[in-house]
Parts: structure tokens; sequence; C-alpha cells
């Protein structure tokens, strides 16, 4: 058990989307509104350690932007490490922030997620995109992430009889979700019938499956629950968090319609939970394309092998339905900026669970779950959070 428990005090967001803004100044965004969102105020001096997730995409500062999150915090002096697990490396500065918070070796710990994404030209987006890969046999024979998560639905319909009506009901309904998020990047309504009728990108799966190439950045303040009632009556207390990783090449796995590395994440952070998944208010799933959230909810055992296609065709997914997935409309429609994606997910549930999500808020809201995931699921965090 750790000497002591995490707990989230303040979160800051920009929105999503091509931003005219470069990396500098969307981290000096999300750490304000990160600061100035704490109830009671902070100093930054109070702040010991910091964790930037970032993939460094198109090579913006591809060594030491640690140094970078340091001068634009306003936290020159403080120890600032860069992570870097592809799409996870957000999920992945949380867990190594919980754990200095939990070890007792830090009091108030600064987690940022950041990715800029858009001015890169599309050669070097693919490129870039490519990167989180295996090189030596996915990426030379032309395999790109559409395509390898292609191979994950093609399988998941042969073994469990998949509709792709399921696949675009993912879609719509984390549109009709991004709707109500004024941070999201497509604030659109699209119907099913669009989704199955849009242009293939990598078989089954169409133009409107797949996430965005997005900017943006997300920040979380961490101290721990002893602490945090100086700064605020409502912080979103840490249970539980799982980490784990998976062989990094599609080929080379046990499955192709689970991720290891999500299964042992959800296991090791229910492990350490007071309760079960049973108990979840809703959940924030890594949604890089339509088929990876009903891979996402099998995996996390909120629902049997399988039974995801049934579980979101009948509403019970959607706000208002029994467990509600990616309020904030996912990577799907809000955006995914790749090193952001994983404090983006803290981030609405820090808002879910204080009460202040506006029109999408969840009623009750009491826990939740996160789930980010690195490339094609050779990485993968949970992470678990309840209200005060």
């Amino acid at each position: 058990m750790p000497s002591e428990q995490a707990a989230v005090i303040g979160a800051g967001h920009t929105r999503f989307g091509a931003l005219a803004e470069g990396p500098r100044a969307l981290l000096r965004e999300c750490v304000d509104l990160a600061v100035t969102s704490v109830d009671r105020g902070l100093e930054r001096t109070e702040v010991d350690e910091a964790y930037l997730g970032t993939l460094g995409f198109n090579g913006w500062q591809i060594g030491n932007a640690s140094a970078v999150l340091a001068e634009e915090a306003r936290l020159v002096g403080a120890p600032v490490t860069r992570v870097e697990n592809a799409c996870a490396s957000a999920g992945f500065a949380l867990r190594a922030g919980i754990q200095a918070i939990e070890s007792g070796q830090r009091s108030m710990v600064l987690v940022v997620g950041l990715e800029k994404m858009t001015d890169a030209a599309s050669r070097r987006r693919r490129y870039w995109l490519g990167v989180s890969g295996d090189t030596e046999w996915e990426r030379l024979a032309g395999l790109t992430f559409a395509g390898v998560y292609g191979l994950l639905a093609s399988r998941h319909m042969h073994e469990y009889g998949t509709p792709p009506e399921a696949l675009a009901e993912v879609a719509v309904k984390n549109h009709a979700h991004a709707l109500k998020n004024p941070k999201a990047q497509f604030r659109k309504a699209i119907r099913r019938e669009e989704v199955l009728a849009a242009p293939r990108v990598a078989d089954p799966l169409g133009l409107l499956d797949c996430c965005p190439v997005t900017d943006g950045a997300a920040a979380l303040l961490l101290t721990s629950v002893a602490r945090a009632r100086r700064y605020t009556d409502t912080p979103v207390r840490v249970v539980g968090s799982g980490a784990a990783s998976d062989r990094l090449a599609v080929q080379e796995r046990e499955s192709l319609t689970s991720l290891a590395a999500s299964r042992r994440a959800a296991a090791e952070a229910f492990r350490s939970s007071p309760w079960d998944r049973s108990a979840l208010s809703f959940a924030e799933v890594h949604d890089c394309f339509t088929i990876a959230e009903l891979i996402a909810l099998e995996d996390l055992g909120l629902v049997p092998a399988g039974g995801a296609a049934a579980m979101t065709l009948a509403g019970e997914t959607r706000v208002g339905g029994r467990l509600p997935v990616n309020p904030d409309g996912g990577l799907k429609a809000k955006g995914h900026p790749i090193g952001a994606t994983g404090a983006s997910q803290a981030y609405e549930v820090f808002l879910q669970l204080r009460g202040q999500a506006g029109e999408r808020q969840i009623p009750g809201a009491a826990r939740a779950l996160t789930h980010n995931v690195g490339g094609s699921g050779a990485s993968a965090t949970v992470t678990l959070f309840e209200a005060g």
C-alpha cells in the first residue's frame, strides 16, 4: 500500500484542433489554467516535480522538451522529466506523478501532456504517426496504424460477428457527446449512414472511423489526499493505477481481438481499488479508431469478449445510458494530440467528479476510469478516480 494517496486538485485544458498556437504557448496556457483552477490558490513554488508527456511530433523539440515545460510553467529549477510512450505518454506521465506523491517523495506534482501535429506536411505526418509502430516489419511492409486497427476490426468481426453498425455507432455517439464540449475539435453531429458510406481508409474502417490529427495540451496538479483540503473542498482522489506493456508488432501478439497491455493494466488498477467495475459512473477509453473503443470495453472487463457491440448499439454507452463512455467526445471527436490524450482524459474526470462538466455532466458521477494506449497496444495505463 502507498504511504500516501494522490489527489487531483487542479486541471487545465486548451482547445483541441488545428490551432495557430505553437507548443510553448499551448504549454503555458494549460498550466496557467490548471493553476488558476485551484479553489484556494496555489503558489508555483509549491510544485516540486513535473512530468511532460509528449511524442515530440515533427521534431519540434526532439531532445530536452522538459526544459521548455520548466520555462513556460515558470518552474525553472524544479526537476522535470519527459515521458514518451507514444499515444500513452501522458498516461504514463500521470502514473509517474501519482507514484511520486504516493511514495511521499514529492508533495506537489505537475503533469502535462502536449502535442503540436497539424503544422507538419502530410508526408511528414505519416512518418511521425508511424514512428511508434514496429519498424522492422510493419512499417517496411507499408502497414499504417489505420491498417493495424483495420486488421483488428476484421478479426473482431470474424470471431464475434461484430456488425459495421456497431463501429459506426461509436463514432455517432462520440460526436454527439462532443457537441457539448467547447474544447472539442469536431462539434458536429454525424449519422450512422454517413459513417458507413465514408471513403475507406483501411477496410473495414472508413474516414469517420478514425480520430483526427490534433494540436492541444492538458495539465493536472497532484498532491496527497492529506494535503488536498488546503486547496479545495472537492479533490478527486486516485484510488487505483495500473500499467503494462506488450510486444510491439501485432504479428507477435497472442490475439488480434484483445490488447494484453490493457487487460494487465486494468487488472493491476482494480487490485488496488476499494471498489470493482460495477461501481463505475463512466469511463474515458482510448478510441483512436472506432474498433478500439469496443475492444477497450472488453479488455477492461466492462463487458464480456464480443459483447461491446451489443452494449453500444443498445445505447448503454451514451450519456444517460448504463455506463457512459467518453462523455467529452473521446479521441474520435474531441481530438487526439498524441502526447496530451492521457492528461485530457483525466481532465474530463476531474470536471465530471466535481460536477463541473456543464451540459455534458453525468448526474451523480462519483467514480471513473481512464484508459490510455500507446501505439497499436504495446503499452497501456489504467487509472481509477473517485470524488472527494
